[in-house]
């Protein structure tokens, strides 16, 4: 269930997007499953037209989309709100963006510039966290964004790793269960959804899954004590997950984490009791496209568990994904099944936070004030001098 929902509203919930998927033909079942990325400033004429046909998830968005400064934002405002107003009514849009602080932020000044995470939550002080996740969601709320990718839960046990490090909460696993708690609690109360990644965790390669596909060999119980540790004591709070493009050949020595029915499915959804919404990581990153092409590894992330599948920048990519889903969702009634379980656990996450960016004055005055407060508190308290 979506976090902070009753069982029972979520079961109704759940119900309604079944019966509004049953009636969607191949190209729109297929195309619920999908959030994309494009290159350049302009919605792409071919993705206007597939949002308005109900023919993708959503959106997500990077700094290449807008322009800097103020006017930049107000252009990401009128973006969003074209975005959701192409969508279908009852198949409205994830507008989704990773803002975590620090090296992976894609807003600019004005907007609120953070910095590592991690140095935030240095300070041991978790109402700080939460007014942070606060800040950052109703900034994102009234860009007109639904959900920030972000915490990042995963534990920074190596030292040489070339992609987490400082953009993981803590060494220990246990303040990165209470860092990230408070973090989320701040994201949803300012009005986004949370995504907690990367499962089962990546704060122990040696490699960049952007690059190449890493392995993390540490024994079961290592993983339960470190790795899996967040993951589980989260789980109940989180809105979404995202998959790891990793190896782990402790929990299953074949497939990397994205393509894994051992991993997803079995250790996620029977063991972690995770019931939110489960994104793959973009399917363009050479660990899973240097090895199958994205159109060739969809099908078997669905398979595995994954209910969103992330095509991040070429638009031909996400069009090829398309274009196999269509064709094995019209030949084979359990794949169709499987794609109506995840585009339903997809559905009701979007409808519970639909886009709704605010005016250029509401925007101007949540600069001004709650944001540029907490950059001169932080500014102060991570001074050398503090």
């Amino acid at each position: 269930m979506t976090a902070g929902q009753s069982p029972s509203s979520t079961q109704s919930a759940a119900r309604a997007a079944r019966e509004e998927l049953a009636k969607l033909g191949p190209a729109q079942l297929a195309g619920q499953l999908l959030v994309v990325g494009y290159e350049g400033k302009e919605l792409p004429a071919e993705l206007r037209r597939a949002l308005t046909a109900g023919e993708r998830a959503g959106v997500i968005l990077f700094r290449r989309n807008f322009t800097p400064g103020f006017d930049g934002l107000c252009q990401l405002q009128q973006l969003c709100r074209e975005i959701g107003s192409l969508a279908p009514a009852q198949l409205p849009p994830l507008i989704t963006i990773d803002e975590e602080g620090g090296r992976v932020a894609r807003l600019e000044p004005p907007a609120l510039k953070l910095p590592p995470l991690r140095r935030i939550a240095d300070l041991d002080d978790p109402a700080l966290l939460e007014r942070v996740g606060r800040i950052v969601g109703s900034e994102l709320a009234c860009l007109g964004l639904t959900m920030n990718f972000a915490p990042v839960v995963d534990v920074d046990t190596n030292p040489a790793n070339p992609v987490i490090g400082d953009r993981a909460f803590s060494h220990e696993p246990g303040h990165v269960v209470t860092r990230a708690a408070a973090y989320m609690r701040g994201l949803r109360a300012g009005g986004v959804h949370n995504c907690l990644k990367h499962f089962p965790g990546h704060g122990d390669t040696l490699l960049d899954s952007h690059l190449a596909l890493p392995t993390v060999a540490h024994a079961r119980e290592r993983l339960e004590e470190v790795e899996l540790l967040p993951f589980r004591r989260l789980a109940s709070q989180a809105d979404s997950m995202m998959t790891a493009h990793v190896v782990y050949p402790a929990l299953d020595p074949g497939r990397a984490a994205t393509l894994s029915p051992r991993i997803c499915s079995e250790l996620l959804r029977g063991q972690l009791g995770f019931e939110g919404v489960l994104f793959s990581d973009d399917l363009e990153m050479q660990a899973i496209a240097g090895h199958a092409a994205p159109e060739s590894s969809a099908p078997e992330a669905l398979l595995a568990g994954c209910d969103i599948l992330l095509v991040c920048s070429k638009a031909d990519a996400a069009e090829r994904v398309h274009a196999a889903l269509c064709e094995r969702i019209a030949d084979d009634g359990a794949f169709r099944g499987r794609c109506e379980q995840a585009a339903a656990r997809s559905l009701v996450l979007r409808r519970g936070r639909r886009p709704q960016p605010g005016t250029a004055e509401d925007l101007s005055a949540l600069l001004r004030g709650p944001v540029a407060t907490l950059e001169a508190e932080l500014a102060r308290r991570l001074s050398p001098l503090a």
